[in-house]
Order: structure tokens, then C-alpha cells, then sequence
């Protein structure tokens, strides 16, 4: 017991002011020296207060004011447990986990507590806890929670996990730890959850570094302009509203108009790129989420993807860490020179956790109920995506926030949050999309501010003028329905318009190459499928494709790489005369 009274005493020091309570909890009951020896310390008008806790096995805590001397055998059970977990990283298990049993020393710990005072919809309040961070990860018990508020007298913390076990009066232990997401290349392929415990079958996955959730975007001047496409294989992106690697570009339209199928679709045409995609699921349906890790392993996209799911099951405090968490498992591999592609799906679910959060713990609701510092909430966590330069490490995280709109409001509060943040928007109109334009791409609302700086030189050349010609095709249309007589060359622009659409529908899961969206936009924009009847342009550019493929090997390849030398327009119209002439409308 000397050992307590000493460790008592160096307590004692760190504690400013007069202690006027000891408390003390054991297995069974205390002995009474133990209690003269603590008045003989703390003086006699100290009030010693013991407690009887049969979970702690055996051993004794000492309680006094927000700090804990912990030498419960519980404690020692954890511990030990704890060396072992991180002794046993060799071949040799055994040796291992003796050497860490034999190695390991008794002590009592010196912890600061708090005490739950209310819990309610997975955020509590806690007294005590003065010296806490914000941000700390706490334990209640086994249960993770996060210190959110911290108030003059009290600390507001969200619960990361099943708040049913925690009522009024349970203790709260600071871990003295921000925050953090493991990582390693061994997270690959995985589906874990915003705390990087994993929720798929398979090997334990044993983090090589923790990065914080929470973390600095890194400055101007350790960034390089956005010059390498990030090709997702859709003909409509690609070409009109271009992605660069580092760049933030938002999907935002109204529900099931096909936003989460596009991010999907870019992830599928990483494959062999040496791009790692993380897709974030934010408040999503697990069954929604289940489908979408099948479709990724279905076409072998999982091989260099990860899954950080916090799903609408989930406390709202886990939906709030998600994309911080998978940020963070992106910075891990930028960090190391390499592209990575991270989705966040999506962050007005995001916005509407966060907000939840913030009026339980009393903060001062203000537009559609949203706190202030909403804007902040999503600002700090796109920032982070970064196109980094060489001295930096070259690599680069690029961002596609999806967004929610509701009857294709993009005025609303979240939306243009988002938009001021991002590097230009996606919007799919639900119109388009029920007229069978799919993707359903509104090209006059839709913009990439880092435009032709993301493209290759062929897809530059061939689409350059598309998006201006399906602007004017937009109007013409609107127009030509008060009108039933029409001018040969406005009939003209009608029909190429209409042809020009058929050509950017596009199946899902079936992103194309490069040279195959060249090919189909050259031909289209030079006039070739103007004689083909609009319902088989779809058939008839397939087999285009198929043909300067087998014929034109040279060209074909030089195309996917993104070349375009002088005679390229040229050799391509031979082709595609050679082509059409062969195979004549009947």
C-alpha cells in the first residue's frame, strides 16, 4: 500500500487548491488503514468516501476531483492485454507474447475522469475532464465518444457507438488522444468503418501509422497547378466539364438522377491507372452500400479501392467523422507520392448529421437551423484536397463531394456552400434524366473551372467546341417547338444536336477509353452520323469504334495516350468515310 501513498502524494501535487473529497473504490470492502492513511495525507476534514465495485476484480482506485489512480486489476487485465496485441508483430507469436508478459510491470495510472451528467440522441454532457482537447477521443466504458464542446464547466462529446450501456453518472476517461484513423497499404481493398475497424470478413488489419482525422490543408505554396486529367470514362465529363488530379469537382442533383452511378463509374476507370479510390458512405443505406462494394468487386475496382461506411444505422456522430476519416486514410497514400480519387456520398447528409449534433449540444441554430460555422464544416475538409509539388512529394488527392438537391434547387444553403468551395459543379436535372438523357447532364449548369487544363491534347481538339454547339442546339430546340416551318440549316443544327446526344448517353459501369470518347466525338462533330437514323447512332458508334480499333492500331493507341499529331484528323476521317461508305444507311 506504500506505494499508493506515494503515488498519493505526487497526486496531490498536481492538483491546485484544497481537496475535499477522496474517494475510493475497491473489489471489496476497504480496509479501514487505507482510509486513515488518506486523511493522514489530505488532513482530517477531508471527506473519504468507499465504494464497492466488483467488476474491478480486485485492486483499488483513488478518485479525487477530475483525476484517477487507477491499479485495478482490470486496468492491469487491459494493459497487459494491450502489450501483448502490440509485442506479437513477428513469425514467432509465442515468443512474442511471452516476452511481452514477462516484460510487463505492474503500476498504477494516474487518469482523468469525468462524469456523464445527461445523454440523450448520442451526445452526452460531462463534468470534469478540465484539461481535455477538443477533438480527444474519450471511453465511457468500452464505448468511444468525441469531445466536441468544451464549455467553462462541462465538455459536450458524441458518442461513437451503441449509447444504450451509458446513463447518468458513468465515468468518462480521457485516452489524451486526438482523434485518428489507422492506415497502411493493407487497408486496400477493405471496407471499414470512420474509426478504420474494419466491417468486411478477412485478415485483422494492423494499421502501420494513425493519421489525425482532423488536420491542416496544406499551404499554396507546396501546391502545383492541376494539369493531369483524371479520366472517368464518361463522354459527357471528359469532354464538356473536365477533372484534373487535385481537383474538387461537384455532383449535385436532385434524388435518383444518377449522381452516386457517376462516382462509381469514375472509380471503375481507375483501374490500371495507379489512382487508389476511396469511396465514402455517408448516411446511406447499408443495403445501398452492400450493393455498390459487390458492383466494385464484381469488376475488379476493389483491388485499389477502400470503403469507409458510416451508414444511416449509425450514431450521428460516426456520419460527422466519416469523410474527415477518409481524407485521412487519402493523405496517408499522397503523403507517399501517389494519385488517390476519394468520394464523398454525400455531404448534405453530412451537413444535416453535423447539425444535429450541434442543436443537442445547444448550439445556436441559424439559416434552415444549420450552426454558424456550417460552411467551415465542409470548406476544411475539401481543402484537403490537393494537387501537391515535387518538392512536396507530387502527389495528389482529388476530390467528388456529391450533393443533394431538392426540385433542382441549387440556390438552396448547402448547395452553394459546396459550390463556392469547389472547383466547379456537375448538376444532373431530373428532366433530362426522365427524358432518358443519361447521364443526365445539364451542360449549360455544369462547369469545370479548371476546363481544357485537365484535358489530353485529343479529347482539347475534338470537343472544344461541343459544349458551345449544345447550348445552341438547347435554344434552337426550345424554339423550333413554336415553329413548324424551318430553315435547312436550322433543321440541320436540330438534327446534328440530336445526334451529339446520343452520342454522350452512356450505360452504367461501362466507362470508355480514351481513344473509343475521341473516336465517337470526332465522328459526330465532323457530320458522319448525320445520315444514320438518331435510334442506331448508339449501335453504329460501337461498331466505329470496334473498326479504327482493328484497322488503325497505330492511331487507335496513340489516341488512348492522348496524342494528336497534324495528320490525325485526316487519317481519322479516311477511317470513318471508309466506314460509313461500307456500311450505308438502308
Amino acid at each position: 500500500m506504500n506505494q499508493y501513498i506515494q503515488a498519493l502524494k505526487t497526486l496531490k501535487d498536481q492538483i491546485p487548491g484544497d481537496i475535499k473529497q477522496v474517494e475510493i473504490l475497491s473489489a471489496g470492502p476497504t480496509d479501514p488503514s487505507i482510509v486513515e492513511q488518506v486523511r493522514a495525507l489530505f488532513g482530517e476534514k477531508v471527506i473519504v468516501k468507499t465504494t464497492v465495485d466488483a467488476a474491478m476484480l480486485d485492486g483499488i482506485q483513488f478518485k479525487i476531483g477530475d483525476l484517477m489512480l487507477d491499479s485495478s486489476t482490470v486496468t492491469q487485465v487491459e494493459a497487459l492485454e494491450k502489450a501483448i496485441r502490440e509485442g506479437t508483430k513477428s513469425d514467432d507469436v509465442f515468443a512474442d507474447m511471452r516476452a511481452a508478459v514477462l516484460g510487463y510491470t505492474v503500476h498504477a495510472e494516474v487518469v482523468e475522469t469525468g462524469t456523464v451528467e445527461s445523454v440523450r440522441d448520442g451526445v452526452c454532457i460531462v463534468s470534469g475532464l478540465q484539461g481535455v482537447f477538443s477533438m480527444e477521443l474519450l471511453k465511457i466504458g468500452e464505448i468511444d465518444a468525441l469531445a466536441l464542446n468544451l464549455n467553462a464547466s462541462s465538455v459536450g462529446a458524441i458518442i461513437l457507438g451503441d449509447a444504450s450501456d451509458i446513463q447518468v453518472g458513468s465515468t468518462v476517461t480521457r485516452t489524451k488522444k486526438l482523434a485518428s484513423v489507422g492506415v497502411g497499404e493493407s487497408i486496400i481493398g477493405r471496407v471499414v468503418n470512420p474509426l478504420s475497424e474494419l466491417l468486411d470478413t478477412g485478415a485483422e488489419f494492423v494499421p502501420e501509422h494513425y493519421n489525425p482525422i482532423e488536420r491542416v490543408a496544406p499551404g499554396v505554396m507546396t501546391r502545383k497547378p492541376v494539369e493531369v486529367p483524371m479520366q472517368t470514362g464518361i463522354k459527357a465529363i471528359d469532354a464538356l466539364v473536365p477533372i484534373g488530379r487535385g481537383q474538387r469537382e461537384l455532383i449535385l442533383g436532385d434524388r435518383q438522377t444518377g449522381k452516386t452511378a457517376l462516382a462509381i463509374d469514375a472509380i471503375i476507370n481507375q483501374k490500371g491507372q495507379n489512382v487508389v479510390c476511396i469511396y465514402v458512405a455517408i448516411g446511406q443505406k447499408a443495403s445501398k452500400v452492400a450493393k455498390i462494394i459487390e458492383k466494385l468487386k464484381g469488376v475488379g475496382a476493389m483491388d485499389y479501392s477502400i470503403v469507409v461506411a458510416a451508414t444511416a444505422s449509425d450514431p450521428a456522430g460516426m456520419l460527422f467523422l466519416a469523410p474527415y476519416s477518409g481524407v485521412a486514410i487519402a493523405e496517408y497514400f499522397a503523403a507517399k507520392g501517389q494519385d488517390v480519387l476519394i468520394v464523398y456520398d454525400d455531404l448534405t447528409k453530412h451537413a444535416a448529421a453535423y447539425r444535429e449534433i450541434s442543436l443537442l449540444l445547444g448550439r445556436p441554430p441559424g439559416r434552415e437551423a444549420y450552426p454558424g460555422d456550417v460552411f467551415y464544416l465542409h470548406s476544411r475538409l475539401l481543402e484537403r484536397a490537393r494537387n501537391l509539388n515535387a518538392e512536396n512529394g507530387n502527389g495528389s488527392i482529388t476530390a467528388l463531394p456529391i450533393v443533394e438537391t431538392l426540385a433542382g434547387d441549387i440556390s438552396a444553403y448547402i448547395p452553394t456552400n459546396v459550390i463556392s468551395i469547389t472547383d466547379g459543379q456537375i448538376f444532373l436535372e431530373a428532366d433530362l434524366f426522365y427524358k432518358g438523357q443519361r447521364p443526365a447532364i445539364n451542360v449549360g449548369l455544369s462547369v469545370s473551372r479548371v476546363g481544357g487544363a485537365a484535358q489530353t491534347k485529343a479529347m482539347k481538339k475534338v470537343a472544344g467546341s461541343m459544349k458551345l454547339a449544345l447550348a445552341q442546339f438547347r435554344e434552337v430546340e426550345s424554339f423550333a417547338q413554336f415553329s413548324s416551318d424551318l430553315d435547312a440549316a436550322t433543321k440541320q443544327q436540330l438534327d446534328r444536336g440530336f445526334r451529339v446526344l446520343e452520342i454522350l448517353k452512356q450505360v452504367n459501369n461501362h466507362p470508355q477509353t480514351l481513344a473509343r470518347q475521341v473516336i465517337s466525338i470526332f465522328a459526330v462533330n465532323n457530320g458522319f452520323f448525320d445520315a444514320i437514323d438518331v435510334k442506331k447512332v448508339p449501335m453504329e458508334e460501337a461498331n466505329l469504334q470496334k473498326y479504327v480499333e482493328l484497322t488503325a492500331h497505330e492511331l487507335y493507341a496513340a489516341l488512348d495516350t492522348g496524342k494528336w499529331a497534324d495528320e490525325t484528323p485526316a487519317e481519322l476521317s479516311r477511317i470513318c468515310s471508309e466506314y460509313f461508305s461500307m456500311n450505308k444507311p438502308a
